[in-house]
């Protein structure tokens, strides 16, 4: 067989195990959905900015009060830094993340009427907003298909070993032509909750997961390594 007709028999193969990963997952982790808490757009672009290094839990508890502040981007745009600063001050790098939010809504004013943009193109000249950022907004918010690399879609993307990338945007280069569109955003939720569930970072669960059979990593972690510690006397 022609090299080229390998690839082709390899791609093919490919897409029929995301396909049977998608379908497994979605029966393992029916509840997968995205972690943060928001409800619009606007306020997803402020919780996406301020997840960054952050854990999504933190993040929901210090965005209500700042969501009940701030209810527009010309809120944040005319509000002074300190102000919005003392809101996220228990946040990794408040500092940092104050100045984008702060430069994201001014503009989002100067450029889009303060209303968050539904293309990518458009998120991307967004201070403060990259591609994963710009592809998790356009699925949760507009329901537009997108992959958007987090650091749990990055780890079990390369165990499964659909990338050998280890840059977010390179990574989603590898995924979006082998996850089919209209599942690119459960695709993201469902390794977002297995990678926090089962696949975790430095010691996967491997003989309790559902993909096992089609993972090119299954051993990493032995059954007897998963028995419950003994429990202290009370």
């Amino acid at each position: 067989m022609a090299k080229a007709d390998k690839k082709v028999v390899n791609v093919a193969a490919t897409c029929q195990r995301v396909k049977q990963i998608i379908e497994r997952l979605d029966k393992e982790h029916p509840d997968a959905k995205l972690a943060l808490d928001y409800t619009n757009p606007l306020e997803l672009v402020i919780a996406l900015i301020l997840a960054a290094q952050s854990h999504d839990s933190l993040v929901n508890q210090i965005t209500p009060a700042l969501f009940a502040k701030y209810r527009t981007a010309k809120d944040y745009a005319d509000a002074p830094r300190q102000e919005i600063f003392d809101c996220v001050s228990r946040i990794n790098f408040a500092g940092i993340k104050t100045g984008r939010i702060k430069s994201c809504c001014e503009e989002l004013v100067r450029s889009f009427k303060g209303e968050v943009p539904r293309t990518l193109e458009e998120l991307l000249t967004l201070p403060g907003v990259g591609r994963k950022t710009a592809n998790i907004v356009l699925g949760n918010a507009f329901g537009i298909p997108g992959i958007g690399v987090d650091t749990h879609v990055m780890r079990l993307s390369q165990r499964l070993g659909f990338t050998t990338n280890t840059n977010p945007d390179k990574i989603e280069f590898d995924l979006t032509p082998i996850v089919p569109r209209e599942n690119q955003i459960r695709f993201c939720h469902l390794l977002q909750y297995h990678g926090r569930r089962v696949c975790i970072a430095k010691k996967p669960r491997c003989p309790l997961c559902v993909i096992n059979d089609l993972c090119p990593y299954p051993n990493k972690t032995k059954p007897e390594e998963l028995k419950s510690r003994p429990r202290k006397p009370s």
